[in-house]
């Protein structure tokens, strides 16, 4: 048995890591100029991954922590897919649109609250603008089970798309109801059986732990419920509680919140559950089936992060479209403006519509290196980072190592001449193990850091 009273300590705010440096150190002295910058340097030969974001959801889901707008107005919608077209237009002018295209991804809101024409015309105007699809290319896209048809699945399907993400995140009626998002299980069923039918075979499911009223019995039941449904990945992640920056989060009841010490025991039978059940554990919220690609690219220390969560398509430069997208190159990040207005106003200004950015330093390069190899895989092959970027590892880092030794004494993590490696109880930790190597947390005193705890 593990003690997970004793990791109760290590519940505090940290980042995710879907970006290093993260978000809250981009800057509006990153300009579109900047941008244009990097864009003319980017090489021909690299891979372009694509992210559209489809911000509009129908109503709130309170324990929601993205970039959305409610709306009931379809002249919404249609205004949207006018600017999206012009920013496409405007991207054309500064970027070679005729690189390699290997993934794409619509995410949210909800992207299939627009109509199945709709989303066709999203579909048509990307194609134009990138005609360079790789055979093998990833395409999926973001589903609210609530909003989606065999029509929906018709137009993805004849538009290459090749992977479906199903948001679940519990079955249980008090916690449904506390959350504002009332879906019965017969609802994910019918559309698991339309993509099926479709001929996907790779669909996710996402479930959150840490909701109001859950506790390991109610969970439980839930992934139990959920493995029923056969689906190829699942994404069971922590719930991100940061009320000071998602106002709907302030109905929740805090006291509804299980304890730190609890979500552990959750997240460890969860774990257990899946992997005696056919599933691999990838990353630190990913479980894959063995003959997926994820748990290929594990086997082969190829494992990459990103925006999206965990992926095996590495070495592009993302490009992010819509208002509130972040895109990013070796070098650098950029984020278009989250305010729909200022996006507007920014294209018909004939600019990118950019909002703010990062340009990363040689430094910056190293630590997102080691803290995304940690983050994937779990070790760190010290040698490699060494011939890699040319230093002494021990030394470059000789005053990050020693912040270490409370997780080595508490068995979370064995380092040796080789390797750092991660154990089974410190993946459950592992957004802690990474912390000691960002160099921009201990700017910061930990009362003052935004956000979400790391249990």
């Amino acid at each position: 048995m593990i003690d997970f009273k004793k990791f109760e300590k290590y519940s505090k705010p940290g980042p995710r890591y879907t970006s290093y440096p993260t978000a809250p150190e981009f800057s509006e002295e990153f300009s579109k100029e900047d941008l244009i910058e990097y864009y003319s340097k980017q090489s021909d030969d690299r891979d372009l991954s694509l992210y559209i974001h489809l911000p509009f959801c129908r109503s709130a889901c309170y324990f929601c922590g993205c970039n959305v707008i409610f709306t009931s107005k379809e002249d919404k919608k249609v205004r949207y897919l006018e600017y999206l077209k012009k920013e496409l237009n405007i991207l054309k002018k500064h970027l070679n649109t005729n690189r390699k295209v290997t993934q794409m991804h619509f995410g949210g809101g909800t992207p299939t609250y627009f109509s199945p024409e709709q989303l066709n015309e999203v579909i048509k105007m990307l194609k134009e603008t990138f005609p360079n699809f790789s055979d093998d290319a990833e395409i999926s896209c973001e589903v609210d089970p609530r909003y989606f048809t065999k029509e929906h699945m018709a137009v993805l399907k004849e538009g290459g798309f090749n992977r479906l993400s199903f948001g679940v995140q519990d079955l249980n009626e008090e916690v449904q109801k506390t959350i504002h998002r009332i879906q019965p299980y017969e609802t994910t069923q019918n559309v698991m059986n339309i993509a099926r039918e479709a001929g996907i075979n790779s669909i996710n499911i996402d479930l959150i732990y840490g909701l109001p009223h859950q506790n390991r019995k109610t969970f439980n039941e839930t992934v139990k419920e959920i493995i029923k449904l056969n689906p190829d990945r699942l994404a069971v992640f922590n719930y991100a509680h940061v009320p000071w920056l998602m106002k709907t989060m302030r109905k929740f009841d805090e006291t509804t919140f299980a304890p730190p010490s609890e979500k552990l025991e959750i997240l460890k039978d969860t774990i257990d559950f899946f992997t005696t059940n056919g599933y691999k554990m990838v990353g630190m919220d990913h479980f894959a089936k063995p003959e997926d690609e994820l748990f290929k690219a594990i086997e082969k220390g190829e494992l990459h992060r990103n925006f999206q969560g965990y992926t095996t398509k590495g070495g592009a430069d993302l490009i992010g479209i819509g208002v509130t997208s972040i895109g990013n190159g070796v070098d650098y990040y950029a984020q278009n403006y989250k305010d729909l207005k200022q996006y507007e106003a920014a294209i018909d200004n004939d600019e990118l519509p950019i909002f703010k950015g990062y340009r990363l330093s040689e430094d910056d390069i190293l630590r997102q290196f080691v803290i995304m190899e940690l983050m994937s895989n779990f070790s760190l092959n010290i040698k490699r980072v060494e011939e890699k970027f040319n230093i002494d590892f021990n030394e470059y880092f000789k005053n990050d190592l020693p912040l270490l030794d409370e997780f080595i004494e508490a068995e979370l993590v064995s380092i040796n001449d080789e390797k750092i490696t991660v154990s089974p109880t410190g993946t459950m930790l592992i957004r802690n193990i990474c912390m000691p190597f960002d160099a921009y947390l201990k700017k910061v005193p930990e009362n003052k850091r935004r956000f979400s705890k790391t249990i």
